[in-house]
């Protein structure tokens, strides 16, 4: 799993959280129905936007839901989920975004990926999702070959790139892409007076995505001798912070602009959590959920929190070393010598039996929404990850057109 917009699930209602865990599960069965298991590894969590915009301007009608059987990523659960012609646009986009980041990947020469039989391999696994995206695309009317071209043009664009080239002009071949299959989801719904608008809203996303990565990658990058825009051209951490929150105002400014039939969960993703996305990149994020990470059906999460965060458990939490009547605490009694687990607290356990506990926990939902559980590995009691949290929410809109009152 990967994309920029990752909400945290205490951030939306539970029919919020419903209509989130839909999308996502329609467009892993989307790719499922119409390419094969293995296609699935292309969920995107910003590929699923595409399938949230077409949904949020049509008429809704029973047809766009259907019952998912059990899956062990939903703790065994059956599930409504989405399907209809936003979740095969959603999978056509996912294919060839996933398709242009393995090429990304091969072209840095990352881990494996530097040994040319697995290259090869990879390139040839990136070919056949451009040719399914096209498939795909082709059945809801829209042509993958403006995304295909602005992943060829990207990497003329980065070979010609050096210091004082702007960096909107590295970030182009993104906006176009994006820009156009957010405008095609006014059409799939019936809408064609929102394509210029989403469109827009499309261009400064795909803007973000690229600044986003550039900026999270930087300093590996850097290590390991790639190529990144922001070094490339010296832009400064600080022109990207401008540049990254004047996109996020703009796609605010773009929805305003577009007729939605429902636009709450479109604007939580987009016009919140892409701000949140933006703080949690340039390390400005206060949510207490990121110390690790359990986002979505692949990423072990369950249909009550599905969307990422994960807990904090060192120094200042309340159940942590460090905290007030705690282990190393002030009022608390010295911590254990390191190593030690204390007088009655369980041996840790392996690493094959942690993994296995650890698969257990996600499966079942207690990492997400238990009061308290034992830890895989450490077996330390640990605190579910919903339980408590300081993220914003919409009362920190900002005037922004916000549906959610």
């Amino acid at each position: 799993m990967f994309g920029m917009v990752r909400p945290c699930g205490h951030r939306l209602t539970d029919g919020l959280k419903a209509e989130w865990t839909a999308h996502l599960c329609g467009l892993c069965l989307a790719l499922r129905a119409d390419h094969g298991q293995f296609a699935r590894v292309v969920t995107h969590y910003d590929g699923l936007i595409i399938s949230v915009l077409t949904e949020a301007q049509a008429e809704w009608t029973p047809a766009a839901r259907r019952t998912a059987g059990p899956c062990p990523l939903r703790a065994m659960r059956t599930a409504s989920v989405a399907r209809g012609e936003g979740a095969r646009l959603a999978a056509a986009v996912s294919l060839v975004l996933a398709s242009a980041k393995v090429r990304d990947h091969v072209a840095d020469r990352d881990g494996l990926l530097a040994r040319r039989p697995v290259a090869a391999a990879a390139r040839r696994v990136a070919a056949g999702w451009d040719r399914a995206g096209a498939r795909a695309g082709a059945r809801v009317g829209f042509d993958t070959a403006v995304l295909l071209d602005a992943v060829g043009r990207q990497t003329g664009i980065e070979a010609l790139a050096g210091p004082g080239t702007p960096l909107l002009t590295v970030t182009e071949p993104t906006e176009t892409a994006t820009a156009a299959a957010f405008a095609h989801t006014a059409l799939l719904a019936g809408r064609p007076e929102n394509a210029a608008p989403l469109a827009e809203a499309g261009r400064l996303f795909g803007r973000l995505a690229h600044l986003l990565d550039a900026v999270e990658d930087q300093t590996a990058d850097a290590a390991a001798g790639a190529w990144n825009p922001l070094t490339a051209t010296g832009t400064s951490r600080a022109e990207a912070r401008r540049l990254a929150d004047d996109a996020v105002h703009g796609v605010r400014l773009a929805l305003r602009d577009a007729h939605f039939t429902d636009a709450r969960l479109a604007h939580i993703l987009l016009a919140h959590e892409l701000a949140t996305a933006v703080d949690r990149s340039f390390g400005t994020t206060s949510c207490s959920h990121q110390g690790q990470s359990f986002a979505g059906p692949s990423g072990g999460g369950g249909p009550n929190h599905p969307y990422g965060g994960g807990g904090q458990y060192g120094a200042g939490h309340p159940h942590g070393f460090g905290a007030p009547g705690a282990p190393g605490g002030p009022d608390g009694p010295p911590p254990p010598p390191s190593g030690e687990g204390g007088p009655h607290r369980p041996a840790p356990r392996g690493f094959l039996a942690g993994c296995a506990a650890f698969t257990w926990l996600c499966c079942t939902c207690q990492i997400c929404c238990a009061k308290e559980y034992e830890g895989p590995w450490s077996r330390k009691k640990r605190e579910g990850c919903c339980r408590s949290c300081d993220c914003p929410d919409c009362s920190s809109c900002d005037g922004c057109c916000c549906p959610c009152d």
